[in-house]
């Protein structure tokens, strides 16, 4: 199959830099740790320090909106910012929104996530498919039309999140892999336009062989996966599409430009022979 849209983005991206989603999560430890202030100000610091270590060597980059969003609209600035510095700098960015609702409203996230007019556009938005994934269709069919992603909750690493995912539905195969199943269906035509999120924390049970889409699989680091553990943990899926994400594990190498981009070189080559 010829890959199009997004697949050829991620194809040519990871192919040029390697299979590693670096995390910029502005959290107030971590602005402290950094010596900076937990305010607006220290988000724009922050941000940029990560753009200019992440932007020119990080093939995905993933800011967390949240904590940009928890200061409001300079916050909001802030994280604009870190999008146009980082995609300026041939990085794809991967907005961890989590965002998920229906009809118009649904329609309005897609306009803010994913619309080359809004200034928080990106390459890529994680949504929520919990509303149904039909309700997705909006950003599903903007991402295919402008040659970006949507990453779909399949198995989240948190506890609380079994009881959904793993119940089963009336043909007996659970929740999270029907989600899995209608993400293949989406992608043949071999865009690539609906990843998944899958943690790497943990077996998942879930059969990705068909998927052709990104698997985003944060976890890797701080949260106590290391690269050795993702052959096991994603055997049956085609470790091309493997992308494992790391946050905490990178920044706490902050504030140091130098520092921040050896880290990620670092667990990027250890990703790379993992999933050799």
């Amino acid at each position: 199959m010829t890959e199009s849209g997004y697949a050829a983005r991620y194809r040519a991206v990871v192919g040029a830099r390697g299979r590693l989603c670096a995390g910029i999560d502005p959290h107030p430890p971590l602005l402290e740790q950094w010596g900076l202030p937990v305010s607006a100000a220290g988000v724009v610091e922050f941000g940029e320090i990560c753009a200019e270590a992440f932007g020119p060597t990080a093939s995905v980059i993933k800011p967390q909106v949240a904590f940009f969003e928890a200061f409001g609209s300079a916050g909001l600035a802030a994280l604009e910012s870190v999008i146009a510095a980082c995609r300026a700098a041939g990085a794809l960015v991967l907005a961890d929104a989590k965002r998920g609702d229906i009809g118009s409203t649904m329609a309005a996230y897609t306009t803010a996530w994913l619309d080359d007019a809004s200034p928080l556009c990106a390459d890529a938005v994680t949504v929520s498919p919990y509303l149904g994934f039909g309700s997705l269709k909006p950003a599903v069919e903007q991402a295919a039309a402008t040659g970006r992603a949507v990453h779909v909750l399949a198995r989240t690493s948190n506890p609380e999140g079994a009881d959904l995912q793993l119940a089963k539905r009336a043909d007996g195969t659970t929740v999270a892999q029907g989600i899995v199943d209608a993400a293949a269906a989406l992608n043949a035509d071999g865009r690539g336009t609906v990843g998944l999120v899958v943690g790497a924390t943990r077996a998942h049970g879930l059969d990705l062989s068909a998927l052709q889409g990104s698997i985003l699989a944060p976890g890797l680091g701080a949260q106590g996966a290391t690269p050795g553990d993702l052959p096991e943990v994603f055997a049956g899926a085609d470790p091309s599409w493997v992308l494992p994400a790391s946050s905490r594990g990178l920044l706490a190498q902050g504030p140091d430009v130098g520092a921040l981009r050896a880290a990620y070189e670092q667990t990027r080559d250890e990703v790379e022979a993992a999933l050799a």
